[in-house]
Parts: C-alpha cells; structure tokens; sequence
C-alpha cells in the first residue's frame, strides 16, 4: 500500500487547494493520510465520492465511536465534551428528533424575519469601522476579520436564540476565544467548550422561569425559549442536549459564517476584474455568493465518521473502524463537475458546491449563513467602493486548523487604493 500522505503541516495551510489536487488527481478514490499527530485516516476528495460518502449511512457520526476509533488510533485526548455536539455529532434517530426540534428557527419565513435586523446589525459595524478610517486617512487599515467578520455572525446568533443585549459582549469574547486561541492555550479545545457550556447553563436557568412551557416549541418567540419549552414536554431535549445545541449555534454558526465573509472579501479583493465586474452589475450578487462559497468554503472537511463495516468507496476498500472525512474544499474544486475550478468567475452558471455539506447533516443554517454573507459583501462594497488590501503582497495568514479554512487577520484600507492583485 502507498504510504500515508501527510496533511495539516505548516506548508499546507498556505495552499491547501494545490496539496489536495495532487491528493484529488494522484489516486481514483479515497486515500490514507497522516496529520502531525500521527492520526492515519480516509481523505475523500472527489465531488461524486464526496456526495455518496456523505449520503451513505454506513459511515457512522455517533460521539462514543468516533471517540473510541480515536484512542485506539493513539489520538491525543482533547478533553470532555469534545464530540458531544448534536447535530453535528450523531446518527438516526437522536439526530433526526434534535433536527426537528431546531429546523423552526431556520425555515424560510424565519430567515425572511431576520433579514431587516441582519442588514440593521451590518451597517452598525460598518458605522463603527469607517469613522476611524475617514480620520486616519489611507494610511489607515482596518483589520476586517475583528471588526466585522467575528462579530457579525454572534450578533445574529444572539437575535436567533435570544440572548440579552446585556449577554452579547460576552458571548462575542467567547466566540473570540473559541475561533483564535489555538493549542492547549485556553485549557484546549474540549476545556473551552466546557466553559462556553456553563456559560449557556446559566442563561438557560436565568431564562427558563419566564418561558411558558404550556406553549408549543414553534410558537416560541426565540430559539432558546423552543428549547426550553421541548425540554419540558415529553422530555424530548435533556438538559445536556439542550445546552449543546447553543453551544453548537454559536461554534458551527459562527465560526463558519466568519470565515465566509473574511474569505469572501479576501477573493474579491484579490481579483479586482471579478470585483468590478459584481459592481457594475449588483444583481450578480446572489450567484457570486455560490461562487465565492465554492472558490473558498470556510468548513474545509468535514468532521470524521466512522466506518460500520468494510465500504468500497471507488475502488478503495475503506475497513471497518477506519476514521474517514471528505474535503468539501477539495470537492468543490473538482474539474469533473465544475471547469477551471481554480478561476473565481462571479459570472459562472451556477456550479454545485458542497460548503454546507449534503445527505442528512446538510446544514440547517445554510439560508442564513446566505443571507449574511449576502448582506455583508452587499453593504461593505456598496459603502466602502475604495476597499482594497492594505498591504497585497503579504501573504494570507490562514487559522491552523485543518477542518476549517478561515483568515486571522484580513487588514484593508476602506479609503480610495488598488490592491495590484490578479483578475
């Protein structure tokens, strides 16, 4: 067998999108790879696999079996609660009845509400960040990913779920830490999500006295509220399951969203055709956004399954036990369903991607992370029509994080510029 390719090492967060075409083009179907850990596990990198991996229920998501193939593959611990996120992190019939319970807050006529309070929460920010650079002058630069990008998402989660203005300076430090502290800085990952979760605890306690459990879930005012009444109906949410769908809202929502935006700016920004071209023509936005979702998706791979029993995957024989994850990014940029994958085109016929994932984990918050980035370019190009990088020849600075594909730091000059960059 071919050694285990390596992934996730300091080059590869640099061009991911070169590593995984070598990955894509050097093999028919699934391959072994090895991260800097040691973790040896199943990358699926074309578009048609990646569709019947996702589709396929043999390839389990339940928390104990991918922890337990973890340790048994000499995987560092990363602490308690480190996979019990619902949703992302379960099967039949837990997933199906948490899915049920949290679709009300994302169906069509919900995002339509929200749309006036997005665009309201957007030009806010962008009120903030564009008095200091009228002052400051082009010498200025902005650093768009604190500014807007982080906080734009958890004001929305916020309005979404509930949570007190008095909460949401809070909520946004956590968010913060969540996205940029990295390491065991910060306890680790699974430390973290303990204390977001105690922090959504107390919420739930101070908030569930006032909720009328005699009220149906979907005629709840906000989402915290549906859950804190179907906790107290049939028992259909524990208390567990309740706090982790928050913390879930706010990690996957936010994080993902977050990196959408900055991503997205940064695309445009670097190829100032594509970027004149969506001026001049406003009502590209909609398709440019797909575009730009495929070009650079923020959620690079998926989180991992497990296989149930030996699956044949195009030709790769994938053993029971083995750890398997499919690279939406890789898929996305597939040449089989979309040419010149490598081209940003805000013109292109619509390619289908797979940034909000497919089968029954598809994401719930699709229509809003939509609506967001939408709103976001929408506002930020229509205010700002001199944006450009503020330094173009400095390469992007990438989150070291394998499954996600998201920018530190994205500093741009909102005064007149050109940012030299490709078209």
């Amino acid at each position: 067998m071919t050694a285990p390719a390596r992934i996730d090492h300091p080059a590869f967060f640099g061009d991911q999108h070169a590593y995984y075409e070598q990955v894509r083009d050097g093999a028919p179907g699934p391959r072994l790879v090895r991260n800097p850990h040691g973790l040896e596990y199943w990358l699926v990198t074309r578009h048609a696999d990646a569709k019947a991996v996702l589709l396929d229920a043999r390839f389990s998501k339940e928390p104990r079996r991918a922890a337990r193939a973890l340790s048994e593959a000499g995987y560092p611990d990363q602490g308690p609660g480190s996979f019990f996120l619902p949703l992302v992190n379960s099967d039949p019939p837990d997933h199906t009845r948490l899915r049920a319970l949290v679709s009300g807050a994302f169906t069509p006529r919900r995002v339509a509400e929200l749309a006036p309070r997005v665009e309201e929460i957007t030009h806010q920010l962008l009120d903030e960040i564009g008095q200091p650079a009228v002052s400051e002058g082009e010498s200025g630069a902005v650093d768009l990913m604190s500014a807007f990008a982080f906080p734009l998402p958890v004001l929305v989660i916020s309005e979404l779920v509930g949570v007190p203005h008095r909460s949401r300076a809070a909520l946004i430090g956590w968010a913060t830490r969540m996205l940029t502290v990295s390491g065991a800085a910060g306890g680790g990952p699974g430390e973290r999500t303990r204390r977001l979760s105690l922090w959504f605890a107390s919420l739930v306690a101070a908030r569930r006295p006032g909720v009328r459990t005699d009220v149906p879930p979907e005629e709840q005012p906000d989402l915290l509220s549906a859950l804190i009444a179907a906790h107290h109906q049939d028992e259909r949410l524990s208390d567990e399951e309740l706090v982790s769908l928050l913390v879930l809202l706010l990690v996957a929502g936010h994080e993902t969203t977050t990196g959408m935006i900055g991503n997205a700016v940064d695309a445009l920004l670097r190829h100032p055709g594509q970027l004149a071209r969506l001026r001049a023509e406003p009502a590209l936005l909609p398709g440019a956004v797909e575009e730009l979702l495929r070009y650079e998706t923020s959620l690079a791979r998926t989180t991992l399954r497990v296989a149930r029993e030996d699956v044949a995957v195009a030709g790769a024989v994938i053993p029971a036990g083995a750890i398997v994850s499919v690279s939406l990014a890789a898929a996305n940029r597939d040449p089989a369903v979309c040419p010149e994958p490598g081209r940003l085109d805000v013109t292109r016929e619509r390619a289908p991607h797979l940034s909000f994932g497919h089968g029954i984990h598809f994401c719930l918050g699709a229509p809003l992370a939509r609506l967001q980035v939408g709103t976001a370019l929408g506002a930020l190009l229509d205010r700002f029509p001199g944006i450009a990088l503020a330094d173009p020849d400095q390469p992007q600075h990438w989150r070291p994080v394998g499954d996600m594909r998201g920018l530190l730091t994205l500093p741009v000059r909102l005064a007149a510029g050109t940012s030299g960059a490709s078209a």
